[in-house]
């Protein structure tokens, strides 16, 4: 069996899982949103933003895999198809769905030992967590911001991850919605009635201000601003469906959660 040679990941987070297994010689291109790892902004071009692509640019590169995410990039995809080029569309939503990404995407390169490896070693890694989130005397409540403008609480892998850290989504019940615009606060009051512990905001690439945060009306009432428990975790660290998200967000989420727990639980 042949195994595809040149693959243009239109994500980061799949560029990430094949640095990750070893297999970045096959990249060549990637999106210019790229952030992980630092070396593959050096070593590929960037042929796409996240729902816009140089199609002429990735046809040059003669691919014969492209790999992108979701209904997003539905649009690049069918042109891309309609060019004659293979495209595999990942659609990973949740912890689950990102394990089984890195998995899928190693078998796709041959490489399905290293993915398995890798999988198990993100399993251990959660289950050491949620271990250890079991032996907080409280869960916080938290409220995660992805966008101020208007205000989108967090989709399903970020509260996923909230709770394995020991946390509870403030707005759990929003959180399985696909698509953004169903996970608007359209009453930012209602931020105040459920009075989070703990406030995280990740801007979706835009720096996180927890000043204006503290200026809205009424949320000094929240624990969260009364006992100064704001953070920020960086989009590419949590936003991304992939590698970063099990590893860097998952264990920032954690440490602010522990912190908190020493002071206040």
């Amino acid at each position: 069996m042949s195994y595809p040679s040149r693959i243009v990941c239109l994500t980061e987070e799949t560029t990430e899982t094949l640095y990750l297994l070893g297999e970045q010689q096959r990249i060549v291109g990637i999106s210019g949103f790229t952030v992980r790892p630092a070396q593959a902004r050096k070593e590929k071009p960037k042929v796409s933003a996240f729902t816009s692509a140089k199609i002429d640019k990735i046809l040059a590169l003669e691919p014969d895999l492209v790999l992108g995410f979701s209904d997003l990039q539905a649009d690049i995809a069918a042109e891309l198809i309609r060019a004659g080029i293979a495209v595999h569309v990942f659609n990973q939503r949740s912890v689950e769905g990102i394990l089984q990404m890195v998995a899928l995407l190693g078998a796709m390169v041959g490489v399905p030992e290293k993915a398995n490896t890798l999988v198990a070693q993100y399993r251990a890694n959660i289950a050491a967590l949620q271990a250890d989130a079991a032996t907080l005397p409280r869960r916080p409540c938290v409220y995660f911001e992805e966008w101020d403008e208007p205000m989108i609480s967090g989709i399903r892998w970020v509260s996923e991850l909230i709770a394995i850290a020991g946390g509870v989504d403030c707005f759990v019940e929003m959180s399985t919605q696909q698509s953004a615009k169903f996970r608007i606060i359209a009453d930012p009051l209602e931020v105040v009635r459920r009075a989070p512990d703990i406030i995280i905001g990740s801007w979706c690439g835009k720096k996180f201000r927890p000043d204006h945060v503290a200026d809205r009306p009424g949320w000094d009432a929240i624990p969260a601003l009364q006992n100064n428990q704001l953070f920020e975790i960086k989009s590419c660290d949590i936003l991304q469906p992939g590698p970063a998200a099990l590893t860097d967000g998952l264990q920032q989420i954690h440490h602010i959660i522990r912190q908190w727990a020493q002071q206040y639980a």
